[in-house]
């Protein structure tokens, strides 16, 4: 909760700040002052309202995407040991007992999502069920339960509304400035077409949605080296680092975009800053440097 007021709080702030210095450069730059409430307005609805929406979907989502299916009451030793070690973690982080689930997949993944910490789910690929031994699965079940205590899924949230709004009305300010420059130019007072400025803004859009992912998935890499540690903490350093090693044999993995944050392995991009992961290397790199 402190987490969800800091970043709620710290957003009102600059949004208040970027109000006062809008109206004061706003009529320099040919922009109506009047004008910068509503677009605030309306890109914080959207820009958070699209955030929120799919966090709340998000284990729904995730069941239907992947064929997971939810483990009610354990059938066999597998998933048995499996409800019996996500019901350890969570007891030792003092969360609520997430959902549960199998999903069919040949590479080594899981994922956790959900809406709270108390209200969570984990999903196990089957590769990882057959392919890692044990201890090795213990210690990436530790590692989504570290996702799930530090409130990973609602605050990567935040921080993509957060991004999403201030990429919509930056967009419109821009696109508005533009739209002004070429009107000033023109001698009959013309300026931007409706299909034009759209287009513009459009354009905009993609390009600092672009640049804000950087940022996203700056956090989602720090994030991982904190769910790396907390599996540390919970199985053994020696341990997470022997899960890691065996999943750089891994196969592509093939979680729905929506889900690739969430999983412990991840699609590498061309360059690491549009990695949600940090690489392979470099986490293990981390874990061997940890206080002992």
């Amino acid at each position: 909760m402190k987490r969800i007021l800091l970043f709620v709080a710290t957003n009102i702030a600059v949004i208040l700040i970027l109000s006062v210095v809008l109206s004061i450069l706003g009529p320099l730059l040919g922009l109506d002052p009047q004008g910068y409430g509503s677009l605030l307005l309306f890109a914080t609805v959207f820009g958070f309202g699209g955030a929120f929406i799919s966090l709340l979907l998000s284990k729904t989502i995730a069941k239907h995407s992947v064929g997971a299916q939810i483990i009610v009451s354990p059938r066999n030793q597998t998933e048995r040991w499996l409800v019996d070690t996500i019901a350890r973690h969570a007891k030792q982080y003092g969360v609520g007992m997430p959902e549960v689930a199998i999903y069919p997949s040949p590479e080594m993944n899981a994922f956790a999502t959900g809406a709270s910490k108390n209200n969570s789910l984990i999903a196990v690929s089957s590769g990882l069920l057959e392919q890692m031994d044990q201890r090795e699965a213990e210690a990436v079940l530790a590692h989504e339960m570290t996702h799930v205590a530090n409130g990973d899924m609602v605050t990567l949230t935040l921080i993509q509304g957060v991004l999403n709004t201030f990429v919509i009305f930056f967009a419109r300010v821009v696109a508005g400035i533009i739209n002004n420059a070429l009107r000033g130019s023109n001698n009959q007072g013309g300026g931007l077409g409706g299909f034009a400025y759209f287009g513009i803004v459009m354009v905009l859009q993609i390009v600092f949605g672009i640049l804000a992912s950087t940022i996203v998935m700056w956090f989602s890499r720090q994030r991982e080296y904190r769910a790396d540690a907390g599996a540390a903490k919970l199985e053994s350093p020696q341990t997470m680092i022997a899960a890691l090693n065996r999943l750089q044999s891994n196969r592509e993995s093939q979680l729905d975009s929506s889900l690739q944050a969430f999983g412990i392995a991840s699609k590498l991009a061309t360059s690491e800053l549009f990695m949600s992961h940090p690489p392979i290397e470099k986490r293990i790199a981390a874990l061997r440097n940890l206080p002992r």
